[in-house]
């Protein structure tokens, strides 16, 4: 079995038949849809081509997500991360936990610290109810432009999403994007470059804070993890390796490529199938079939 835990609907031009077209054609049985609520003035512009609404709750809004999985329940898990600076943001996670059964707390990309009061409440909820977090961390980074924003960050860096891990323990975090990733190696490019490139120097935020904090998890999704994961390929074996029981397959995306990665990496069957599916289960695990309705 595969599941991809993190994607989007209509995501890249990806309608419901292209998506499910592309999951079969990669094999994958199982798709996390994750919402992206965010203020208009806090995501860059050059994403309106790439999503399915600019609506008032932000780029991709959960009822996209509910429409996929009201459509094919069999094949999508539902996600939905509110914007924990909104005073009803619990309120209104828990009615769409209770009402159309939401499984993941996810896509959480704010132009905010990851350690704010507002969303350590929402991150304990979470951990109470069940539900795996899953975090986008991005740096500052000049992109030449001086309006609408200079830079694009999201989540205050690793250190305020340690402090975040480390105040809830009892939630699973799954870390994700160029500012997470480029945490694997410790050589001081992370706030420099989004993709940084070169052999893995040892001693990486990312594995010191995996090795301590048993909550957080790996979310192996887009171009960041895939160039964090080819930048040296028996670092790698190892890490998943160690890591096997924390890292999750994920694409954020339409392509095939980390299922090439991680094939070519000649890992134990019985590792692969925790990566690829095994993990995902466990945080989230699949609902047993309903019956049918007696006519």
């Amino acid at each position: 079995m595969i599941i991809d835990a993190h994607n989007h609907p209509d995501w890249y031009g990806f309608p419901l038949p292209r998506f499910l077209a592309n999951m079969d054609a990669y094999g994958i049985d199982r798709t996390w849809l994750l919402s992206w609520e965010c203020p208009r003035n806090e995501y860059d512009t050059s994403y309106n081509s790439k999503m399915p609404d600019n609506g008032a709750d932000g780029p991709i809004p959960f009822s996209a997500c509910l429409a996929y999985v009201l459509a094919r329940p069999d094949r999508f898990v539902l996600g939905y991360a509110p914007d924990p600076r909104k005073p009803d943001a619990i309120d209104r996670l828990a009615a769409m936990k209770e009402i159309h059964g939401v499984r993941v707390c996810g896509e959480l990309k704010l132009r905010m610290m990851y350690d704010d009061w507002d969303a350590l409440r929402l991150f304990r909820w979470c951990g109470k109810a069940g539900l795996p977090v899953t975090v986008h961390l991005d740096y500052e980074f000049d992109t030449g432009r001086g309006y609408p924003r200079p830079n694009w960050w999201y989540g205050g860096g690793m250190e305020a999403l340690e402090r975040a891990v480390a105040a809830c323990p009892d939630t699973v975090f799954l870390g994700h994007a160029p500012g997470f990733w480029a945490h694997v190696s410790a050589d001081g490019k992370h706030d420099k470059e989004p993709y940084p490139k070169g052999p893995i120097v040892p001693g990486g935020k990312l594995v010191t804070m995996l090795r301590r904090y048993p909550n957080l998890y790996c979310d192996m999704s887009a171009g960041s993890a895939c160039n964090a994961l080819s930048r040296d390929l028996a670092f790698t074996k190892d890490l998943l390796f160690e890591f096997q029981d924390r890292m999750l397959y994920a694409r954020d995306y339409f392509d095939n490529n980390l299922m090439e990665l991680i094939e070519g990496l000649g890992l134990p069957a019985e590792v692969k199938e925790k990566l690829f599916s095994g993990n995902a289960l466990r945080l989230v695990p699949e609902l047993p079939a309903r019956p049918a309705i007696l006519q």
